[in-house]
């Protein structure tokens, strides 16, 4: 259960499918309990986790091996950046 609620507040790439709704509950539950909030303010945890469903979104569901890969390094290139900013 926990795990399930995690990967769905990460906004991973896989099984994604109907799950918007259910994403967008627990955001609202998240910035309803104040996590993050002693370092970030609402409207710069909800973009950060724009960004994050942005790059789920990309994952190359029926790619090649080659091309997930490639996806992989990419978003590991992405998640480095991002964490900097």
């Amino acid at each position: 259960m926990i795990r399930d609620f995690t990967d769905n507040l990460g906004c991973g790439s896989w099984n994604r499918e109907g799950r918007d709704r259910i994403k967008e509950h627990l955001i609202n539950y998240f910035i309803a309990h104040g996590y993050g909030q002693h370092h970030y303010n609402e409207n710069d945890i909800r973009e950060m986790f724009k960004e994050m469903d942005a790059v789920g979104r990309l994952f190359p569901r029926d790619g090649k091996m080659e091309l997930i890969d490639l996806y992989a390094e990419w978003r590991e290139k992405h998640h480095k950046y991002w964490f900097k900013k």
